[in-house]
């Protein structure tokens, strides 16, 4: 049994691609999955690579939210685009954010975006324009589905509402240092294609990691 989860998984690229200058990547999800906690740690780990990152904050109806994601610039070193006032169009930040990327060359650019219920047409809507919006100047590389461990079989039910939004490229497995075993996770792969590319492992600016299978599957039997 350990060695078929092992395969499943290994089936699966994690690799993070990031091809255009800029590199675009677009974290969605719902609400209190830890999205701007993904965001910040990301940006982070991108910066220690050498990368000049941009982060965005495009979640504008919420202001602590705004606040939080600098903080998490502030501590990762990098530098940081905010809504000039509240409930302003999130895709005009994310557009915004993108041009200052390519006008100052930045390597890549993190937008963080507003927690939707995936049953809620209309901010799927919002969604779908805030990339749509963003690849009037470049293509997006990544567009990261942030699941919670802890979601159980809801996950799926997440995973392939967004998809229906978004093109999603890589799944990010937040909270694993819960108890939760995250099982879910390999019908959400084998269902939709979306293979797992990072997991948060704790509250730290360095609690990011890629996904291992092998580990995963360890800590699932252990």
């Amino acid at each position: 049994m350990r060695e078929y989860l092992e395969c499943r998984l290994s089936s699966f690229d994690p690799t993070l691609r990031l091809t255009n200058h800029p590199s675009v990547i677009l974290i969605v999800g719902v609400n209190g999955v830890g999205k701007t906690a993904t965001a910040g740690k990301l940006a982070n780990l991108l910066h220690l690579r050498g990368k000049k990152v941009l982060l965005a904050a495009a979640d504008t109806f919420r202001a602590a939210a705004v606040e939080q994601l600098s903080i998490w610039a502030q501590r990762a070193g990098v530098e940081i685009i905010t809504p000039p006032k509240p409930r302003i169009d999130p895709a005009s930040v994310a557009y915004s954010s993108v041009k200052k990327a390519i006008d100052d060359n930045y390597d890549v650019v993190v937008i963080d975006t507003a927690g939707r219920l995936h049953n809620k047409a209309n901010l799927m809507a919002e969604l779908e324009r805030i990339a749509r919006v963003t690849e009037k100047l470049v293509s997006i590389d990544e567009v990261l589905l942030v699941l919670d461990a802890t979601t159980g079989q809801n996950g799926l039910t997440q995973a392939r509402s967004f998809l229906e939004a978004v093109s999603v490229t890589g799944i990010v497995l937040s909270k694993t240092d819960s108890s939760a075993k995250a099982g879910f996770i390999f019908q959400v792969q084998e269902s939709t294609g979306v293979p797992v590319k990072l997991i948060g492992t704790g509250e730290a600016i360095d609690d990011i990691a890629g996904f291992a299978p092998y580990a995963f599957v360890a800590q699932i039997f252990g």
